[in-house]
């Protein structure tokens, strides 16, 4: 990947990012709609300022430099990890990596389960890493969606790769019923974390980092930007 980023004019600008522009930018897809919501609040949205303030760690905090699609190298076989948002940001007491899934109706992609059918010795090397870099002592079950354990591992990596004082992991969702919200619930109890909408689960990455997760629903508006 580069290091030469160059600023985003218009929502629009987003677009070139995509994995696959022609199905992904379209109204009432997530990536359109998060591009509008985010760029329309030049900085964090107030659902998403709003769950961050619920830390005190995080209350004071401020984006410094917003990535859409934020691709993070990960081992063994498959692709980069590609952020829908990460957010390099600042508080008081030190830096922040924020790294965000945006969704509609969209699956967070396939189980765990689904993911490592057939199995190469490369697939294992990555999950492995994820395991570790996520502070579980164990492999998750196969009902768990390999694209959260992944997202939230890219928030931890960034972390450590820039030096934050914790990591944040959210889902920022526009669709009306919350889809997919029960899968992320699964999820967030590998971390011992109920899971409510709106409310920032607490818990510890590896080396004790504090990792932070959250559910927020953005604006329904943005789905017919």
């Amino acid at each position: 990947m580069t290091k030469i980023f160059v600023p985003s004019a218009c929502p629009n600008d987003w677009k070139a990012f995509l994995a696959d522009p022609d199905k992904q930018w379209a109204r009432g897809k997530s990536a359109r709609a998060l591009a509008h919501c985010w760029e329309g609040c030049k900085g964090f949205p107030p659902e998403v300022r709003k769950i961050l303030s619920q830390s005190d760690v995080l209350r004071e905090i401020e984006p410094l430099l917003i990535f859409p699609e934020w691709k993070v190298p990960l081992p063994g076989r498959g692709g980069a990890s590609q952020n829908d948002v990460w957010v390099l940001a600042k508080t008081p007491d030190g830096l922040v990596s924020i790294a965000v899934e945006g969704k509609v109706d969209e699956p967070f992609d396939r189980t765990l389960e689904e993911w490592k059918a057939n199995a190469s010795p490369g697939k294992q090397k990555r999950l492995e890493y994820l395991v570790s870099r996520l502070g579980l002592n164990y492999e998750p079950p196969g009902h768990i969606y390999y694209q959260l354990l992944h997202r939230t591992a890219s928030a931890i990596i960034e972390a450590e790769r820039f030096g934050t004082k914790a990591a944040v992991m959210l889902v920022h969702t526009f669709s009306p019923e919350d889809k997919w919200f029960t899968e992320y619930c699964e999820f967030s109890r590998l971390f011992g974390i109920e899971a409510e909408i709106g409310v920032l689960g607490t818990t510890r990455a590896r080396n004790e980092l504090p990792l932070y997760l959250g559910w927020v629903h953005g604006e329904e508006c943005y789905l017919y930007a």
